[in-house]
């Protein structure tokens, strides 16, 4: 059994502060989100809140650095763990 991926794609970026659009299905808060970056691990987010129009406004947990509008960006479906 498979799940659906929940993909959105980003629409502002101010610091470490992204606003993602998901057209399926706006994750929860504190959901974790994935940004896959190439030649470097993946960048994490948090959802902090929705901000309508299945929008969210997230926090990076690293540098947004070379991050663009209209990437891809996923939702794990959980919170952000620690091992």
């Amino acid at each position: 059994m498979s799940e659906e991926v929940n993909k959105g794609t980003i629409q502002k970026i101010v610091g470490v502060v992204v606003d993602a659009h998901f057209p399926e299905k706006i994750p929860e808060v504190y959901n974790a989100l994935e940004v896959e970056r190439e030649d470097e691990e993946n960048l994490v987010l948090e959802v902090q809140q929705h901000i309508g129009s299945n929008t969210v406004k997230a926090v990076a947990m690293d540098s947004t650095d070379g991050l663009s509008r209209g990437e891809e960006i996923v939702d794990t479906g959980e919170a952000i763990s620690v091992p």
